[in-house]
């Protein structure tokens, strides 16, 4: 019980004294603040010789207890270049502290400064200059002997550091989490130990970027000696997730800054490698992992300064190491490997090396090896060799190419290249690239973004030889079709390297079946995200990329209803044209030759220009295959005979091979033998002249002429059809059928004075010729496929009357100078106007 009151008298004992204490130290920083914080601005004008901006000033106990803080809201220093309104610091706090002792004895030592969201900008002017030199170096007043600057520890949170080296081209920019800087500092050195947290943004030095969005941890140690001018950089450390650099080295600098550093990498893998890379060179590999042993080491050594740069030499490698994309299960295993980088006796892009040596390792159970070296960063020239089978599919999930989506297969590949680039890019054609080596594929089945319909089944030799490829036995399948190439891909490498160069193809095509509905698809053939079309569009592009001589051999060809067979010719392709002098293949039971050219140039204006020779072709086959020309009066089932034709023909397309038949232009000249016209309605309007029977199958032994296409119009000169019509054996047809189905037609009928229909009234008077004893008859057709009239043709009879007329005339004068009269056609005498209606 007595040591319960004991115990309790101790606590209200020291908890009064802690409150008269705490009393004590508000009533002296009451009594003194105005004292200390004019003391505190006296001093800090001693040292400082450039405007600084404060919000406010004032005395704080806890915000930095147990120290008193003099506490600064809302600061901006300004930078110490003459003239300038830009800030060198801004922060919302600033607090420097010292001891409650300090205000007991009345002496105030400030030991630490602590900077909380703010940011710093530093800046090395064009002429060498600097932005942060505001600390008076040659004040002759003596200081204030009780408020001094002892500055022992700066302390930052979340400020953002910005360095900027206009001589060098060089920009740093971090975020400080929250670092820490001891410092001690005497009259001959200062020593300084960081520790703490921080985020780079970017580091750039020229035109590369280093380090982007990597946070690091930073513990170093360094001592200043004032006298030498020197910095000796103690063991430091800078940690990137796992990955640690031990840095250590001198730095002088009485003249030119001079670096004498040494670099060792612990714990490194792939990803911290990676990170000391160029930001261009490292981001699209940047998602990539590795296990096993992974070393790095280096050295800097030389002066710093806008003509002059540190030599540089790393080295690098790896011991049965694996490389693997996270996403991906394909990974390359038992990696070896030796590298180094080298800026070069002149310190500088030009003469900068970058080599691996002695690479190898195994890709899905398949080993390869091979060496790789970058020169001259500012002109590069590349150098490598591969040798290995590589799995196709294995390495496309390593790789994660947006390009393709799938593979599989097997590829042998002994590769040699070297060359430079840029000299490449400005004379690709003249073998500035040296490529040796060839790849063997061997069942290889590749699905691309930009072409849904697979690739399968490739096989075959491709020989490198400088900037050509020799293609050996090259085939496989696109969708259902298939090819063989033999030949030559010429300016391959520039093809593939640069943009806007053109491949080559000189090589002979072989293939059994093209599926020209698959590759004309606009479905099968266009990525998802851009289809616009329905199943039924098509889509023809050719690429002004590649240019082609190929002598082309097809077993058979569909598109559409139409079929091929025994395809041959030769085919050339240029600046997107297509010619050829000759292509034939058999078709609708008889046989095509074909010359012309299909100018793509204007993918929306598509012209093809051809003359085609038609041997034996079956008419209702022709009819049917082009399913009718896109019209509805003479049919596939109202046609049998054979059509031997020439033709010469532009037409015109769209992308979607949409006719253009207000363009269409052709001449035909047709001979279509043992032909028959089967139940074809305008023949049955002739039942007055024949009996229905023989109308429904009008047979005749040839039939020639000559027809035009123009402005959506059939011209069709005179002809005549030597049918088996008994009643008409001769019919002659002329006229015109537009696209749009409207017909003008003109007919002539012979009538035989013995098969005269019994309606003669309805002919109006007969004129005959006695020695002929028959008749013609002339008729129009007019009107739209499915409403049409046949009347007498009144323009015709006159004309024909007046011809007659004065062929008479001319018989009577022949006759009374004694001449023979040749025979006379009867001729029928028609009223205007009057149309047939027979039943």
């Amino acid at each position: 019980m007595v040591k319960k009151q004991v115990v309790k008298k101790m606590l209200f004992y020291t908890s009064a004294a802690i409150m008269a204490a705490a009393g004590i130290a508000f009533g002296l920083l009451y009594t003194y603040q105005d004292k200390i914080i004019g003391l505190f601005v006296s001093e800090a004008n001693k040292y400082i010789n450039t405007k600084v901006e404060v919000g406010q000033i004032s005395l704080s106990l806890f915000e930095k207890f147990p120290e008193v803080a003099v506490s600064l809201d809302n600061v901006n220093v300004h930078e110490g270049v003459e003239g300038s309104q830009e800030s060198l610091a801004r922060a919302e706090k600033l607090y420097f502290t010292f001891s409650i002792w300090d205000v007991l004895h009345g002496k105030y030592s400030i030991q630490q400064l602590y900077m909380e969201q703010g940011a710093i900008y530093v800046k090395v002017l064009p002429d060498g200059s600097v932005n942060y030199m505001v600390i008076k170096t040659d004040s002759t007043t003596e200081g204030d002997k009780d408020f001094a600057f002892n500055l022992k520890q700066i302390n930052l949170q979340d400020v953002e550091v910005h360095y900027i080296d206009q001589q060098l081209k060089q920009t740093y920019e971090l975020s400080a989490h929250k670092l820490v800087a001891a410092m001690g500092i005497t009259n001959e050195t200062i020593a300084v130990e960081t520790n703490g947290r921080a985020t780079i943004h970017t580091i750039k030095v020229g035109t590369g970027e280093y380090f982007k969005g990597k946070t690091v941890d930073l513990v170093s140690a360094l001592v200043i000696d004032r006298l030498t001018k020197t910095i000796k950089l103690q063991p430091s450390t800078v940690k990137i997730g796992s990955a640690a650099y031990a840095v250590s080295g001198d730095i002088n600098y009485t003249g030119p800054t001079n670096l004498d550093l040494k670099l060792d990498g612990k714990n490194t893998d792939v990803q911290s490698l990676l990170s000391l890379l160029p930001q261009s060179i490292s981001q699209e590999l940047n998602q990539y992992r590795s296990e096993g042993e992974v070393y790095f080491n280096g050295t800097v050594k030389g002066n710093v300064s806008a003509k002059e740069n540190p030599t540089m030499a790393f080295n690098f490698g790896a011991r049965n190491a694996s490389f693997y994309h996270p996403d991906a299960k394909q990974r390359i295993d038992k990696i070896n490997l030796t590298g180094s980088f080298t800026n070069g006796n002149k310190q500088n892009a030009t003469t900068s090396v970058l080599e691996l040596k002695d690479l190898s390792g195994v890709l899905n159970g398949h080993r390869f090896n091979g060496n790789f070296r970058y020169s001259n960063f500012n002109n590069p020239s590349v150098a490598f060799d591969i040798k290995g089978k590589l799995d196709v599919g294995y390495v496309l999930g390593l790789a994660k190419l947006e390009q393709v989506r799938s593979g599989s297969g097997l590829a042998d590949v002994r590769i040699a290249f070297n060359g430079n680039l840029n000299e490449f890019k400005a004379r690709p054609g003249n073998s500035t690239l040296n490529t040796s080596g060839d790849i063997t594929l061997r069942n290889v089945s590749l699905v691309l973004q930009e072409l849904p319909l697979p690739l399968k089944g490739l096989s075959g030799n491709f020989i490198f030889k400088r900037n050509d490829v020799a293609v050996s036995d090259f085939k496989g399948r696109l969708g259902d079709s298939d090819f063989v190439i033999n030949g030559m891909f010429k300016n391959v490498m520039a093809w593939l390297l640069l943009d806007r160069q053109r491949l080559l193809v000189e090589a002979d095509f072989n293939s059994n079946y093209i599926n020209c509905d698959q590759l004309l698809s606009e479905q099968l053939n266009t990525p998802q995200a851009s289809r616009k079309g329905d199943k039924g569009d098509y889509k023809f592009i050719l690429s002004p990329n590649i240019a082609f001589d190929l002598s082309a051999s097809i077993n058979r060809v569909k598109f559409r209803r139409f079929n091929g067979k025994n395809i041959q010719g030769e085919v050339k392709l240029r600046n997107q044209v297509v010619s050829s002098p000759n292509i034939s293949f058999n078709s609708i039971g008889g046989k095509f030759a074909v010359r012309g050219s299909l100018d793509a140039r204007n993918k929306e204006h598509i012209k093809v220009s051809t003359a085609t020779k038609l041997k034996n072709m079956s008419v209702d086959s022709l009819f049917y295959v082009f399913e009718n020309f896109q019209q509805n009066f003479i049919m596939d089932s109202h046609l049998r005979g054979q059509l031997t034709a020439d033709i010469v023909s532009d037409l015109y397309f769209d992308s979607q091979l949409n006719a253009k038949t207000d363009l269409l232009q052709a001449e035909i000249v047709a001979t279509v033998r043992n032909g028959q016209l089967i139940n074809f309605a305008p023949m049955q309007k002739m039942s007055a002249f024949v009996k229905r029977a023989e109308l429904a199958n009008m047979r005749f032994a040839e039939l020639h002429n000559s027809f035009w296409i123009q402005q959506r119009t059939i011209y069709i000169p005179e002809m005549d059809i030597r049918s088996s019509l008994s009643a008409v054996p001769t019919v002659s047809i002329s006229g015109q059928h537009t696209f749009d189905q409207h017909m003008d037609y003109r007919i002539k009928l012979p009538l035989f004075s013995n098969q005269r229909p019994d309606k003669d009234a309805a002919f109006g008077v007969v004129a005959s010729d006695p020695g002929a004893g028959n008749s013609s008859l002339f008729l129009t057709l007019k009107g739209r496929e499915s409403d049409f009239k046949i009347a007498y043709d009144d323009e015709r009879v006159r004309q024909k009357i007046k011809t007659d007329l004065k062929q008479e005339g001319q018989e009577l004068k022949d006759l009374l100078r004694g001449k023979k009269p040749k025979d006379k056609e009867k001729k029928v005498e028609l009223q205007e106007g009057e149309y047939f209606d027979f039943n």
